[in-house]
């Protein structure tokens, strides 16, 4: 029970193969009550719901920053505090670099850098009320090796982002007590690409890996779960590799 007594926001969180679920299932099974932020059309309250009757739903568009105010206001109004915040919410495309529109640039951005930074900006004064917390944003293998997963340059460039946020926000924090790391997931069994890269093609291009195989929502979230509890009390700034090697550096 590693978060025994804590509150931990998740965003985009809702759908039931993605990181965003299974981490917030695994932390209600360590003890935490859980907030599920996700669009409305996403079912974030019947998320929640089949987690638990502890845990809330709440809708919300990261990419507005009221949006993002109002769900924050709403988890301390029902459970009075937040200890933990997971920046998980965040969007793909397949483009080519000279094929990426505006449009494009600002659905990708707005979303995971965006987003990422807003949610944070909500969350942040509250911790630092409360002593301190944990802050995980979630990037990607693309970020670190410019794609290779799926997604294109600006999915890419907006990963990459999170990545320097989170450093950004560590070194500034710290001073709080609030602990911000990243977690660059690889090639795994999500419906995040929603149908861009079937779970064959993954298995196959996996194959090339050290560990040979594609990753589990669930291995992922074990990392996000190390580093929202004490066993990384000491850790911040840090990005961790969850790819099976396929990128080692």
């Amino acid at each position: 029970m590693l978060l025994q007594g804590k509150v931990a926001v998740i965003t985009g969180a809702a759908r039931a193969r993605g990181i965003g679920r299974a981490t917030a299932e695994l932390f209600a099974r360590h003890g935490a009550r859980v907030a599920i932020l996700d669009l409305p059309a996403e079912a974030p309250e019947q998320a929640a719901g089949e987690i638990g009757p502890a845990h809330i739903g709440i809708g919300c568009d990261v990419r507005d920053k009221a949006s993002c105010q109002a769900a924050i206001d709403r988890v301390l109004e029902s459970v009075g505090q937040i200890d933990i915040l997971v920046n998980n919410a965040g969007i793909t495309q397949r483009r080519a670099t000279v094929d990426i529109t505006p449009e494009d640039y600002d659905a990708v951005t707005d979303v995971s850098l965006r987003g990422t930074l807003q949610m944070s900006q909500c969350v942040i004064p509250q911790m630092q009320s409360r002593g301190g917390g944990a802050i995980v944003c979630v990037s990607s293998l693309s970020a670190l090796q410019g794609g290779g997963v799926f997604g294109g340059p600006h999915y890419c460039a907006a990963k990459a982002g999170v990545l320097g946020l989170a450093r950004a926000m560590a070194k500034e924090l710290g001073p709080h007590n609030i602990r911000v790391n990243a977690v660059a997931p690889g090639l795994t069994l999500t419906d995040f690409s929603r149908g861009g890269t079937s779970d064959e093609a993954k298995h196959a291009a996996a194959k090339a890996y050290p560990l040979g195989r594609v990753g589990k929502p669930s291995e992922i979230a074990g990392v996000c779960l190390f580093l929202a509890s004490e066993l990384s009390s000491y850790v911040t700034g840090a990005t961790i590799d969850v790819n099976g090697g396929a990128f080692i550096h």
